[in-house]
């Protein structure tokens, strides 16, 4: 049911909203409809193994099920790992991607990106990624798009920069995040429950299983 839910989600923002969230200009697919509606096919899929196993009690189903939970596990826990240790180059990266990513606002084809930067900078009243003036390199003027502005209006852009948000994108986000560090360290912790769980629920049912097929053997 989380799956159908995630995957729901993902399909009504692709079709309402397109590439809603796009930032990067070389992950260009890297969207939230797109990442919501790959998650919730994962989790619908191997959820339905497990469930089918449990109902059937199949052996075959079982063991897969607990071999792609697991590998699933592996792959998270590696993640973070790599995230943690590569996370100067991670931030390197990112910068530079979204500062590419900026040449493509409010051009032809690219509406989910154009939306996702005036999103954040009017959310998170921030401008550039990491500094106002990366827009003067995309506009080649000394403006910046109207999201910038501490009070939203036609061309306002083209004011003075007293008038625009000068915090950085990049390191607002940051913050954002490292407020909430905690609530994000209880979810990733539920989530890894309940996938410790469920490779022992499925393993447990798995040697039930075979020991009730030797019995009758």
């Amino acid at each position: 049911m989380g799956g159908c839910g995630i995957l729901g989600v993902g399909v009504w923002l692709s079709v309402t909203q397109g590439n809603f969230a796009t930032l990067s200009s070389s992950l260009p697919s890297l969207s939230a409809a797109n990442l919501l509606i790959a998650v919730g096919t994962i989790i619908m899929v191997i959820g339905c193994l497990g469930c089918v196993g449990a109902v059937k009690e199949s052996r075959p189903v079982l063991l897969t099920f607990f071999i792609l939970l697991l590998l699933i596990f592996f792959l998270e826990i590696l993640s973070i790992m790599l995230f943690f240790i590569y996370q100067d180059e991670i931030d390197h990266y990112a910068q530079r991607d979204l500062k590419k990513g900026l040449q493509l606002f409010g051009t032809e084809g690219n509406v989910g990106l154009t939306n996702a930067w005036m999103i954040v900078q009017t959310d998170f009243r921030c401008c550039g990624v990491t500094n106002h003036t990366d827009w003067f390199e995309v506009y080649n003027a000394s403006r910046v798009p109207d999201s910038c502005c501490l009070e939203y209006s036609d061309n306002c852009g083209l004011d003075n920069p007293g008038t625009w948000w000068t915090a950085p994108c990049y390191e607002r986000v940051k913050d954002w995040l490292n407020e909430n560090l905690v609530a994000l360290w209880i979810f990733a912790l539920c989530t890894a429950l309940t996938q410790i769980l469920g490779l022992v629920f499925s393993m447990t049912m798995f040697c039930q299983a075979v020991k009730v097929e030797t019995f009758y053997a």
